[in-house]
């Protein structure tokens, strides 16, 4: 007797249970973990990739792991500043911040982007907390110090950026509690200093720090590339310090990634797992990443 060939809804149904089974190693080593994803990019200003995401993260929730978001915002910023007539300068891809920049920055991302967030994974059936570096204690900030070499002497000068801070100190008691309860944190890129002024920080910057105080078993930075690429243009899947050290230093690794690759050096090397450079404009990255065997971006390892 022959055996009856399967439907296309038989061979779908099929496929998804595959998957499941795929995932299964997965799901039983890391639930209980914490994962801190960093969420900006081009990825947050699409409706449809803004949707797909908080699904993920809601369903991160629901198999046992505990995911922690922190946002960017940059393009926001930008616009907002644009429209009420605030010019921008840059130092070093970092925004130099005067009060009335900080405020708006806060503004848009303690407020609009941040609840909009929230939203987001409620929509898609999460119970998400709202939080900023303020609130809780969570994070206390120290001003950033930056220096530039003078084109002409080629001596080295400070340059003052204003209200950029990066995280000096951070209390997870907060975040311990919310996971705890069953709640998503989804933290804006905020945080007050000792001198009682507020600092805007690098959403990688603030997402590092956090996993590594966590000790998170992921951190995920979602960008707008596949990941870490060679010369030849082809993904990088696996890399340690000794590696990313390398490759900068033969210019396969230059721009805007190596401050990203610097933040996953950092925390993986103060306590989370691992580090994961992925695209997030690809439908689910974070998942095919975590649960499949061929992964999706370049994955940094202490050792």
């Amino acid at each position: 007797m022959s055996e009856p060939n399967p439907s296309a809804r038989d061979q779908v149904g099929l496929a998804k249970a595959e998957t499941l089974v795929e995932a299964l190693p997965y799901l039983q080593r890391y639930a209980g973990c914490t994962f801190v994803v960093k969420y900006g990019g081009h990825a947050m200003g699409d409706p449809e990739l803004a949707r797909d995401f908080a699904k993920d993260i809601v369903l991160l929730k629901a198999i046992g792991i505990n995911p922690v978001v922190v946002h960017g915002g940059g393009p926001q910023i930008g616009a907002m500043l644009k429209k009420l007539g605030v010019e921008s300068r840059f130092v070093d891809g970092l925004r130099v911040t005067d009060k009335a920049t900080a405020e708006i920055a806060e503004m848009v991302l303690s407020g609009a982007i941040n609840k909009e967030i929230v939203g987001w994974i409620a929509g898609a059936g999460g119970k998400a907390l709202g939080l900023s570096g303020k609130d809780g204690g969570l994070v206390t900030a120290r001003k950033v110090t930056r220096t530039s070499k003078d084109p002409d002497s080629h001596i080295e000068l400070a340059v003052d950026l204003g209200f950029v801070g990066e995280p000096e100190t951070i209390d997870t008691a907060i975040l311990d509690t919310a996971c705890a309860a069953g709640m998503i944190p989804v933290i804006a890129p905020i945080a007050a200093g000792a001198d009682g002024a507020t600092y805007n920080i690098n959403a990688d910057t603030m997402a590092g720090s956090i996993a590594a105080a966590l000790g998170a078993k992921r951190l995920f930075l979602l960008t707008d590339v596949r990941g870490v690429l060679d010369k030849a243009g082809e993904l990088l899947t696996d890399l340690t310090p000794a590696d990313i050290e390398s490759l900068q230093a033969d210019g396969t690794i230059s721009g805007g990634m190596i401050p990203k690759l610097e933040t996953c050096v950092h925390a993986v090397e103060a306590g989370c797992e691992a580090a994961v450079v992925l695209d997030g404009r690809v439908p689910h990255a974070m998942l095919l990443e975590f649960f499949t065997s061929r992964g999706a971006g370049t994955l940094i390892r202490a050792a």
